[in-house]
């Protein structure tokens, strides 16, 4: 009988301690549902071949020796609701980063891909992740996650686009500080006495997509 009683008693005890478990883990669920929302819409895949992202850099001191490129999309997709952008995310092939004036065989591409700068080798992908969308006159804001080297930030730039026979087309700009992903070649944050050989922290990107369902 003692034995019973004892097992009883055990049983009122770890119950409670039960459920409250499973409620508490149901909270935990809700809230990530909340904080995780699946991206909504129809997807449209990035055509690589037609999308470009070109970049920009100077100089500090002086912004007439500037160097322009390009690097390629690798893959990613759009999501679209009602000619909408909901979501999407897209990867950078850092080995395509190449200079404008293609011709040139004294462009220091290699240096790009060094340690210096964006380390290709041992980060050849960079990514973007949109977050949130949001409006505003007439221009989406898009915030998102941008990985370089290994390091991610939270980024917000506007976008000029349009849903049409099935095709995205969308334009953008955004402007980042380097040295907030490790890129510190040369910066005037990090290194004295630099005078004209500082280069600028800020780098812009300009994004042309084009998506197809």
């Amino acid at each position: 009988m003692k034995n019973r009683l004892s097992f009883s008693y055990l049983i009122l005890i770890i119950a409670p301690l039960f459920f409250g478990c499973r409620g508490h883990a149901k909270q935990e669920n809700e809230k990530n549902k909340l904080t995780n929302p699946v991206s909504r819409g129809q997807k449209y895949v990035i055509d690589t071949a037609e999308s470009a992202i070109t970049w920009k850099g100077s100089m500090l001191f002086d912004i007439d020796e500037e160097h322009v490129g390009y690097v390629y999309i690798s893959k990613g997709e759009l999501m679209i609701e009602n000619a909408q952008l909901m979501g999407g995310t897209a990867e950078i092939d850092m080995n395509s980063i190449e200079f404008r004036d293609k011709a040139s065989k004294n462009t220091p591409v290699q240096h790009l891909k060094s340690p210096d700068y964006f380390d290709v080798e041992k980060f050849p992908i960079s990514k973007i992740a949109i977050t949130k969308i949001e409006s505003l006159s007439g221009l989406t804001i898009v915030k998102g996650d941008l990985t370089i080297k290994g390091v991610t930030h939270p980024v917000t730039f506007p976008v000029k686009m349009e849903v049409q026979d099935g095709i995205v087309k969308a334009k953008g700009k955004l402007i980042i500080d380097r040295t907030n992903w490790g890129i510190r070649y040369r910066s005037g944050k990090f290194y004295d006495n630099l005078a004209d050989q500082a280069v600028s922290d800020d780098i812009e990107i300009y994004m042309k997509i084009v998506a197809k369902k």
